[in-house]
């Protein structure tokens, strides 16, 4: 996609220019972290609200980690998958929003069955298994049970770092040949692991390995347009860059728009936890690129250049994930601009994105796509998208109660910019 491509996009985009993030758009009340507007307050109230009673509701009958619905109702993985921590850190959520103490018994018990994949080596996802879960849990209930077993989840996962090539393997057991040289961007939500690591051990080998592998990915993930593939493989013998590729996304050349939201809110927190500009600069380059995709209505298509787009089907877990993202992003950078489109993606999930038209749904979000290529998943409610609107929803109206959650202080242990 070139440049001109992208200003097309934002011509053709109702209000769109609004969304052009330049250093003049962020002067502003914005960056200074001013209250949004009260209508918008109002909606997002009323989403996690609605989203603390949809839980309620379901918790009890949950038998499992929810992955994915089908007619509306979760299927289960009995051992997390890639996706078990997103279930206890939702009902973490729901405890930080409502005070409700069953969430908190809930999310400590859900939480407590992931302990078997602390030892996990065969996945780069422990991250996302044990960030929003055992993390979350120390944080909030200082027991050292949860930190003991996070920092055994960072032991796992830096087996799977290639010091030849500086990257953390994403897919296939340590002793198979499949994927060895395999990078996907989704790693980059993996480094905090490494990082809080770090921070409780005094150990910095945790943190170099993020450092590093967030080195080799900002090197060749982004594109001069700041757009970037889902997969980039390398020579695991020899560390040399092969190429991009895609499992998730159209084409090798394509924007997994899921992807390009884990881009920006990992480099982002890589920033926070190291204070290198240059990671800062890679979200702003991820960021200002999803940004001029985006089309009308706010919500991501599954693939920012799929040739169907901006009316292919939707990715409402897209939307959840940028727009923490983009508020992490405004806060680090001081450009109030990224909050203003942060803000609007959060309003249109809320208002158009949410079950509310079906009493049998057991998620909060709706008109998620897990894998388009595949037909698996499409338009589904996926437990990352329930998740993350919530994180979403909470940065904006408990941040103080939402750092206690998930650590969302500047460079060098300092307060964000704004």
């Amino acid at each position: 996609m070139s440049m001109s491509r992208r200003e097309i996009l934002v011509s053709t985009t109702a209000g769109a220019a609004a969304l052009s993030v330049s250093p003049a758009a962020a002067a502003g009340p914005a960056a200074t972290g001013a209250a949004p507007p009260e209508r918008t307050l109002r909606v997002l109230r009323d989403a996690a609200d609605y989203a603390v009673a949809k839980i309620r509701a379901t918790a009890p009958a949950v038998t499992g980690f929810p992955v994915g619905t089908r007619f509306e109702k979760w299927v289960y993985s009995q051992n997390g998958d890639w996706v078990g921590g997103f279930w206890p850190g939702t009902l973490w959520m729901a405890w930080l929003h409502s005070g409700d103490d069953a969430f908190r018994a809930q999310a400590l018990a859900s939480a407590a069955r992931l302990a078997p994949r602390q030892t996990d080596t065969t996945t780069h996802d422990l991250g996302f298994l044990f960030t929003p879960s055992w993390v979350t849990a120390w944080r909030l209930t200082g027991d050292d049970t949860w930190r003991t077993g996070a920092l055994r989840a960072a032991d796992s996962l830096i087996t799977r770092y290639n010091p030849r090539g500086r990257f953390l393997r994403a897919w296939g057991a340590l002793d198979t040949p499949d994927n060895a040289g395999r990078v996907i961007i989704d790693t980059m939500m993996n480094l905090d692991l490494l990082a809080f690591a770090s921070a409780r051990t005094g150990d910095p080998r945790y943190l170099d390995i993020a450092v590093a592998h967030g080195r080799t990915a900002q090197r060749v993930f982004p594109r001069p347009d700041g757009s970037i593939p889902h997969v980039y493989d390398f020579d695991p013998d020899t560390g040399a860059p092969l190429g991009p590729g895609t499992v998730q996304g159209y084409s090798p050349a394509s924007s997994w728009s899921r992807g390009q939201a884990w881009g920006v809110y990992g480099f982002t927190t890589l920033y926070r936890r190291t204070g290198d500009p240059a990671f800062l600069a890679t979200a702003r380059r991820l960021a200002d690129y999803a940004v001029g995709a985006l089309g009308p209505d706010h919500v991501p298509v599954w693939d920012f250049r799929a040739p169907q787009q901006p009316h292919d089907v939707k990715d409402a877990s897209a939307g959840a994930i940028l727009a923490c993202g983009l508020l992490d992003l405004a806060a680090a950078s001081g450009r109030g601009a990224y909050r203003e489109v942060a803000l609007r993606l959060l309003t249109a999930l809320a208002e158009t994105c949410l079950t509310r038209a079906s009493s049998r749904a057991q998620a909060v979000v709706a008109r998620c796509t897990r894998n388009r290529p595949a037909e698996d998943g499409v338009e589904i409610s996926l437990p990352y998208a329930d998740y993350y609107l919530l994180e979403g929803i909470l940065r904006v109206l408990r941040p103080a109660e939402l750092d206690r959650a998930i650590d969302l202080s500047g460079p060098a242990g300092h307060p964000q910019a704004a």
